[in-house]
């Protein structure tokens, strides 16, 4: 099973658009983390996460 930890939200409706999520992803990856921007149609938000594999139970 695949898990996701959301490190930050941006607003969808911002003036920007994706860009700011964009950066935050690029910076968290120059870190080492394997960041991707996401969209969440219900919050109307990019959302920063990174997928974390989680044991089987």
């Amino acid at each position: 099973m695949t898990e996701r930890v959301v490190l930050e939200r941006f607003p969808a409706g911002g003036p920007r658009g994706s860009w700011p999520a964009e950066e935050f992803a690029r910076q968290r990856r120059c870190e080492g983390t394997a960041a991707e921007v996401v969209m969440d149609l219900d919050q109307d938000a990019f959302l920063v996460i990174v997928r974390a594999r989680s044991a089987p139970r």
